[in-house]
């Protein structure tokens, strides 16, 4: 299916004012870029109260912002923001957030985690893990619902950093999870995959923009398999819970999505995973932007409802 047509109108009008690929810009040019599209997504719904925290992390300091919707709600939401653990904040994804947590009737957590290269692997991880390791313990004092079910969820290295976050709760390392919301997560460091190397797939990002963001992040490419940077190469995922997986059918991290999906089903974990066609990367999160933005949250805070539900 080709690329829908707002995508299209998207990339061309990037085209007519100039913007250079990730790889060809220096950090701060991408953050800068990025960033410029905060005034098209809009304020986002009213929250019932928003809170600040800052923590305490294993490199310093971290700032959190709990979007909460309502007084009652179902769950608490931790967060970790895409951008290729290079760009963008928690101000990138407050219109994002507050919509999900109203459709989710969620609480969410954004994490404002360290950015590379200035503070590479694993200060972003840490700062999730810490992010994380907060909320849980919080929950009574925030939300007055101490056991309120706890849902670790990120988009594109976002996703990388909730899916290493949600092995190591697996292992005994993280608070007990009721979800994972994976939205076209980085799975593994390998740049050789069927949708790296489709040349249709090389859009708002594409393969030599991965290579750029993986040097920032972790210059040593052999300790980018480890399973802190790789969740795909982790050694047990059978004991992870219920899966959320939304990918984008013209993204060279599809085949990322297909392969984790597939992995933790052959584990018996209980799987859903939704390829949204003609679509390419960050369109889920694209709020007021990419109109199929809408229609992946309001999935992904179904999918919530029902494992939350059934829970």
């Amino acid at each position: 299916m080709p690329l829908d047509q707002a995508s299209t109108q998207m990339l061309q009008q990037l085209a007519e004012m100039g913007a250079r690929p990730f790889h060809q810009m220096r950090p701060d040019e991408a953050r800068t870029f990025l960033s410029g599209f905060r005034p098209a997504y809009g304020p986002g719904p009213a929250m019932c109260r928003v809170v600040e925290e800052s923590i305490t992390t294993a490199g310093g300091q971290c700032t959190l912002r709990i979007l909460i919707p309502a007084e009652d709600i179902r769950g608490v939401i931790v967060h970790c923001h895409g951008g290729g653990w290079v760009t963008l904040s928690i101000d990138d994804y407050d219109t994002f957030g507050r919509t999900l947590a109203a459709q989710s009737h969620c609480a969410v957590a954004l994490v404002e985690y360290r950015l590379a290269p200035e503070h590479p692997f694993p200060a972003a991880l840490d700062d999730c893990q810490a992010a994380l390791d907060f909320i849980a313990d919080a929950r009574g004092r925030l939300f007055g619902q101490p056991a309120l079910p706890l849902i670790v969820a990120g988009d594109s290295a976002g996703g990388n950093l909730a899916a290493v976050l949600a092995n190591r709760a697996a292992r005994g390392r993280g608070p007990d999870l009721a979800m994972q919301v994976l939205i076209y997560p980085v799975t593994q460091a390998r740049l050789d995959t069927p949708s790296y190397l489709d040349p249709d797939f090389q859009l708002l990002l594409g393969r030599e923009d991965m290579a750029w963001f993986w040097h920032h992040y972790l210059p040593d490419a052999d300790a980018r398999e480890h399973p802190d940077a790789s969740p795909l190469n982790e050694a047990d995922v059978s004991r992870l819970p219920p899966t959320l997986i939304v990918s984008a059918e013209m993204d060279v991290l599809n085949s990322d999505a297909q392969a984790y999906a597939a992995r933790l089903e052959a584990a018996g974990v209980q799987v859903k995973h939704r390829l949204f066609e003609g679509q390419m990367h960050v369109f889920a999160t694209m709020v007021n932007v990419l109109p199929a933005s809408a229609e992946a949250i309001r999935f992904i805070a179904d999918e919530m409802a029902r494992v939350l539900a059934a829970s």
